[in-house]
């Protein structure tokens, strides 16, 4: 029987994000310029693990699932993974976070899954920036091609773009992919985790300003469009929706509904603290269902009230996103 899932400030807990992998074939520079030391792969949970997992959180209401990496495309049997969750009783959606240079490979096999979403990392439409950012040559074209594969084949599709000030001129360029195609264009504050302290950024009501000489009648859409954060604009001239996440500028932890798994099975209640309920050691353990159960229960009491994104010093997780899991 599926219960409700509240923390101890009254909110819902019905989205959790899922790292299968700390790996990427991407260096992007506010991520992981210099590569990572990567995990055992003996430390990586097995998807029979995360799926043992995902049964208790359903148990619990955790119902909206985003599957993340690293790089998800890079795991052998992502795609089995994805069909298993998707079929799992009481799961109401599954989406992929993915950098897009695997899908035009798989996107008809998501499609056959019944995928409820992917979003694409694109923060960039120039070419040699392209390479510059994420440290791979010629992957722009085969990313743009997943893309446009994923909506020929009707599946929600959305770009997912961080805020640089090196890449502020493409903020007007990306936004016009959404003029006339049915897809979303995502634009997110820099998060102050891993090298993304160091990287400067452009907030999300500089970016508003910035799409609004272009649209002005640029409003705030009505409709929910998916389980996460973002404040969604629409144009009578865009066919496609624009969104923003003021993740740093104007938190939206009041309403926070998610919780965090890495690659390790760690639970993370919040992604600004190191606090984490290891839930992969206590499945290892063989401690039993009614073990995980408890620990998942004390996690999600223990989420904070907030991140402190705007005091730093307060700040306890020094890993780097690719670690915790984008």
């Amino acid at each position: 029987m599926t219960m409700k899932m509240m923390d101890s400030y009254n909110r819902k807990i019905t989205y959790m994000r899922i790292s299968i992998t700390d790996r990427c074939n991407f260096r992007c520079q506010y991520c992981m310029p210099n590569g990572i030391k990567w995990v055992e792969h003996e430390k990586i949970m097995s998807y029979e693990e995360i799926l043992t997992i995902c049964k208790i959180a359903v148990e619990k209401g955790i119902v909206n699932f985003k599957v993340t990496g690293g790089e998800p495309l890079v795991r052998a049997g992502c795609l089995g993974f994805l069909r298993k969750l998707k079929q799992m009783e009481g799961v109401q959606t599954v989406t992929i976070t993915t950098n897009g240079y695997y899908l035009a490979e798989v996107a008809e096999e998501l499609a056959e899954i019944g995928i409820d979403g992917v979003n694409v990392s694109l923060d960039v439409l120039d070419a040699e920036r392209f390479d510059q950012i994420t440290g791979i040559k010629g992957g722009k074209d085969r990313v743009l091609e997943g893309i446009r594969k994923c909506m020929a084949l009707g599946l929600k599709t959305k770009i997912n773009a961080v805020l640089l000030k090196e890449t502020e001129d493409q903020i007007i360029p990306l936004a016009s992919l959404a003029k006339d195609n049915k897809i979303d264009i995502k634009f997110i504050e820099i998060m102050p985790v891993g090298y993304g302290r160091k990287t400067p950024g452009v907030s999300a009501k500089e970016a508003l300003e910035r799409l609004r000489t272009e649209w002005p009648d640029l409003k705030v859409a009505t409709k929910v469009r998916g389980n996460g954060p973002a404040i969604y604009y629409e144009s009578r001239d865009l066919i496609g929706k624009i969104g923003l996440i003021h993740a740093v500028s104007n938190p939206f932890c009041e309403d926070c509904n998610r919780v965090r798994l890495t690659s390790q099975g760690v639970l993370k209640p919040c992604l600004c603290y190191e606090a984490g309920v290891n839930l992969g050691a206590i499945l290892r353990s063989g401690e039993g269902v009614d073990a995980l159960r408890e620990a998942f229960d004390r996690a999600i009491t223990e989420k904070p009230e907030a991140h402190c994104f705007s005091h730093l010093e307060k700040m306890t997780e020094h890993k780097g996103m690719s670690e915790i899991g984008g």
